[in-house]
């Protein structure tokens, strides 16, 4: 970590949409600390690739729905930047660890949705709060939410209702934070062919080509069509941009 770059801490950092949002912001000249799991060989080989870069780049284990585990974490977080560039700040946060939940509302489980919500809701409430003393004054929080939350699919109930919450999260975030010059936005990504969910829209022919049916751009989104958005929305350029939702779909069920 240098000190004149900025330093993005994006969760989920290790694999699909995450890795892709991590190598577009080292692409800008933005150093790098991203989170993964369980999966540290994924992790190190994105940290690798963005050293390669030119750009800094550490990767630290989280649980993104442990919130007891989140001071911690960001005492990792923090003593690793302090170290590195003699303050423990840093510029951007992108909230994007997540798993995927598919199941009818009739038959979703209590231990389900507790599971989901913690990752998906209370998780980024409350690693955005604890993160808040060390995010810099100009800073960005970007949000990852869903398609989902705009049109029904069924079987994404719970998952979709925790991404429509934390849209709604954010748009307070950005009135509450804008005196200190934070923006936050929401990211919501169409069906993207990544391993999320098993790698149902990437594997499953019969969903591959019905989202392409009735997605405007007909195709399937990929990583590389989301990572460069947040990207945008860490940049200087996208700084009078503030509680939005950009869904990044190509113009999915219009």
């Amino acid at each position: 970590m240098s000190t004149e770059n900025k330093i993005a801490l994006v969760t989920g950092g290790s694999r699909g949409l995450g890795k892709n949002m991590a190598l577009s912001l080292a692409k800008k000249g933005v150093d790098v600390i991203l989170t993964y799991n369980s999966n540290k060989e994924e992790a190190d080989k994105v940290v690798a690739e963005i050293l390669s870069l030119g750009q800094n780049a550490i990767a630290f284990q989280l649980d993104a729905g442990n919130v007891k585990s989140f001071g911690v974490f960001l005492k990792e977080v923090t003593d690793h930047l302090t170290e590195k560039t003699g303050k423990p700040n840093f510029d951007y946060l992108v909230n994007n660890a997540g798993t995927a939940l598919y199941a009818p509302f009739a038959e979703t489980t209590e231990e389900q949705f507790d599971n989901a919500v913690n990752i998906h809701y209370k998780g980024v409430f409350f690693l955005t709060q604890k993160a808040l003393p060390f995010l810099n004054d100009g800073g960005r929080i970007v949000n990852i939410s869903t398609g989902l939350a705009r049109f029904s699919n069924p079987g994404s109930s719970a998952y979709a209702a925790m991404k429509g919450a934390v849209e709604v999260l954010t748009r307070y975030l950005a009135k509450e934070l804008g005196s200190r010059g934070i923006t936050a936005n929401t990211v919501a990504p169409g069906a993207i062919a990544t391993d999320f969910g098993g790698g149902r829209v990437r594997d499953n022919k019969e969903i591959n080509d019905h989202v392409a049916q009735v997605t405007a751009l007909g195709r399937v989104g990929l990583p590389d069509d989301i990572g460069g958005v947040v990207a945008f929305l860490c940049s200087d350029e996208a700084r009078w941009v503030t509680g939005q939702r950009i869904e990044v779909s190509g113009g999915m069920n219009l």
